[in-house]
């Protein structure tokens, strides 16, 4: 499935890991010991997050176009 969500995906000190995070879609984040384990994690909890939203029949928030 390809998405085209914003991912912003940094290093956390605090966590030791990097962190990548999906804003348009809240509570949307994963984290990993690389840059590519973090971006591959938050792959499947998008997908994940909107299988789960359509379960629950809630919207689901279109990509903004950049």
């Amino acid at each position: 499935m390809t998405f085209r969500y914003e991912i912003i995906l940094y290093w956390s000190r605090e966590n030791q890991a990097f962190i990548a995070e999906v804003p348009e879609l809240p509570g949307c984040a994963a984290d990993g010991e690389t840059y590519q384990e973090a971006l591959h994690n938050v792959e499947i909890v998008m997908q994940e997050w909107i299988e789960t939203a359509k379960d629950l029949s809630r919207s689901i928030p279109e990509p903004k176009p950049r």
